[in-house]
């Protein structure tokens, strides 16, 4: 990649990070235009570790040399200019060194996705990115094998979800499934157990869940304040409820999703 200065915003090249901070704008412009972001050095080099491409980079002038290695491979521009141009072009501060945008990779099938899966994480209509990004560094950092979103959860690649999971985003594999029942039935057809986290009349403590839990299971967690769809619900083999206390009825989707995760990747590895 090359170094290019700038001394104006002139350049339509910059449009990629524009207005960075604008979360329904970028909902929209990111995945049309077949791009997402990668912010920080540590990011950009998993991104980058990870097979996918920078379109181009942008980037403080104190950090070039370290970001200059990290994008050494591949053609494109990386953009080095005043803090307070790239804070006007950005919508904010930049204080984490470097920023690139990245080729989108294609999605895989989910069959690809869970072929050699025994546990993954299924998120129905997650809506906040934090979420999004939590889950995944859960998953990674439990031993998880894989995320399944559907079709309205929030991307896993906007940046905040990307930041959030501390890159790990970039290493768990992830693919969009598709509508319930559908959904359940494409999960089965590869041996998959569908536990939902759920409060119903017939919902099971998960430690109970664990004491026999299958070879495959995948975990479905629903969105903030509803959680899972009746449908959801309906398409589960068994849903599963988390033991609490002093009237507290349930956890945040990403605390849940870490304790669920722990105890039948426990399990699983004992079995």
């Amino acid at each position: 990649m090359h170094v290019v200065r700038i001394e104006s915003l002139d350049d339509p090249r910059l449009d990629d990070f524009a207005r960075l901070t604008d979360v329904a704008l970028r909902r929209v412009t990111e995945p049309e235009g077949g791009l997402y972001i990668a912010e920080s050095n540590t990011v950009i080099e998993r991104a980058v570790r990870a097979g996918h491409v920078p379109r181009s980079v942008l980037v403080q002038e104190k950090w070039l040399e370290g970001v200059l290695p990290l994008v050494a491979d591949h053609d494109g521009p990386v953009f080095v200019g005043p803090d307070a141009l790239l804070e006007e072009l950005t919508g904010f501060r930049m204080h984490r060194g470097a920023i690139a945008a990245m080729h989108r990779p294609a999605l895989p099938s989910v069959a690809d996705v869970v072929r050699d899966a025994r546990l993954v994480v299924v998120l129905e209509d997650v809506v906040d990115h934090t979420n999004v990004g939590a889950v995944f560094r859960s998953v990674a950092g439990l031993g998880a094998d894989a995320v399944l979103v559907s079709p309205r959860c929030a991307d896993p690649l906007y940046r905040r979800s990307v930041r959030v999971s501390m890159g790990t985003v970039l290493q768990v594999p992830w693919t969009r499934i598709g509508e319930w029942p559908a959904a359940g039935d494409a999960l089965r057809d590869e041996g998959f157990h569908l536990a939902a986290m759920a409060l119903t009349d017939r919902s099971v403590d998960l430690d109970a869940f664990v004491t026999d839990v299958p070879e495959k299971v995948a975990l479905v967690m629903g969105t903030e304040g509803q959680g899972l769809t009746p449908a959801a619900v309906a398409a589960a083999d068994t849903t599963v409820r988390i033991p609490m206390h002093h009237g507290v009825d349930s956890l945040n989707v990403a605390a849940a999703s870490a304790v669920g995760l722990w105890a039948v990747a426990h399990a699983q590895r004992a079995r």
